[in-house]
């Protein structure tokens, strides 16, 4: 069993980033990658991954302290720990009997990014049980403002409801949750309640069985969000920015800015939610925090690495996002 973390009592805006299935990101950079054949790479870079990964490293180039919370198993969990306190990262790790997975990024410099994902260790329910009991007791810190971003996948051996349960321990604690995840894991966190949550154009049709191709059928199926239980959706989509809406509003809102000549996108929502929980804690408006994720998401395309945004040019970016009401 872990021991309990002590949390500070004096904080403005605890963020609890929570991943269920993290990884090493291991991106190989090289010139005309060819499937079938050899490929010589030209540069090697192991990072700290999985999405709550990228959300917290995008948390702290905007100006906050986040806290990662998430399983970590065997050398590669000790190197992902090791490189998100390099990073200034304050994390909770839940030891698990697996190693913790390592995903793949082939970077083509003429412009293909591909990506190999494992499916991660099998968790234990005595881990599972574990994560849960950290997360209720992290959730009771005494701070100002509370925000749990919950984001990814889920291990085998984790229950489909592992993300509602946790929306559910959130809201129990007077703290904001916000989801990013995928097919039924998200179709039951949403019945949960969730203070936001921010997916992607496949993840959304996949849930809401709304066709989406433009701003304006982005914006039914954030409104099918809405009635499946978030409290308010944003639903991105790549270079064409992103569409939000919140309950009881009467117009959806689609924030965007000229395309950019990604780097990678690997990331880029990440960067988004990050900047749409930021925004939140920080008391700007739906308005605003949508154009403050698009300057994230933006920024990480630009980004040396995922996550790694930096906020002169968040600041930058932002000045050119525009609205429109829908």
């Amino acid at each position: 069993m872990n021991k309990p973390v002590a949390f500070s009592s004096d904080l403005a805006t605890a963020f609890f980033c929570v991943s269920l299935n993290p990884a090493i990101d291991t991106r190989l950079v090289l010139k005309g990658f060819l499937p079938g054949r050899v490929n010589r790479v030209e540069e090697v870079y192991r990072t700290p991954g999985g999405k709550a990964a990228h959300v917290a490293m995008a948390l702290k180039g905007l100006g906050a302290i986040p806290t990662w919370i998430g399983f970590s198993g065997g050398a590669t969990g000790s190197e992902l720990i090791a490189g998100l306190h390099r990073l200034g990262i304050e994390t909770v790790p839940i030891s698990t009997g697996q190693p913790t997975r390592v995903n793949l990024e082939v970077l083509d410099t003429q412009g293909e990014v591909t990506e190999i994902l494992e499916p991660g260790g099998t968790i234990t329910q005595s881990e599972w049980a574990e994560i849960q009991q950290v997360c209720v007791n992290a959730f009771q810190v005494a701070a100002k403002k509370k925000v749990m971003v919950i984001s990814g996948s889920l291990p085998p051996g984790i229950p489909a409801e592992a993300c509602a349960a946790l929306v559910s321990a959130a809201r129990t604690a007077n703290c904001l949750a916000f989801i990013d995840s995928s097919s039924v894991a998200l179709s039951k966190a949403l019945a949960a309640g969730p203070d936001l949550v921010k997916i992607n154009r496949e993840e959304a049709e996949f849930v809401t069985q709304v066709a989406i191709g433009d701003p304006l059928s982005a914006a039914q199926a954030a409104r099918k969000l809405l009635d499946l239980g978030a409290n308010s959706a944003a639903v991105s989509l790549g270079e064409r920015g992103i569409v939000g809406v919140r309950k009881h509003d009467q117009q959806a809102i689609h924030a965007w800015t000229t395309p950019l000549r990604p780097k990678s996108t690997v990331g880029c929502g990440d960067s988004a939610l990050a900047g749409l929980a930021f925004a939140t804690a920080t008391n700007l408006s739906f308005e605003q925090s949508l154009a403050l994720a698009v300057a994230c998401g933006s920024a990480n395309c630009m980004a040396a690495l995922p996550g790694r945004i930096l906020p002169e040019e968040v600041s930058r970016i932002e000045q050119s996002v525009q609205i429109e009401l829908l």
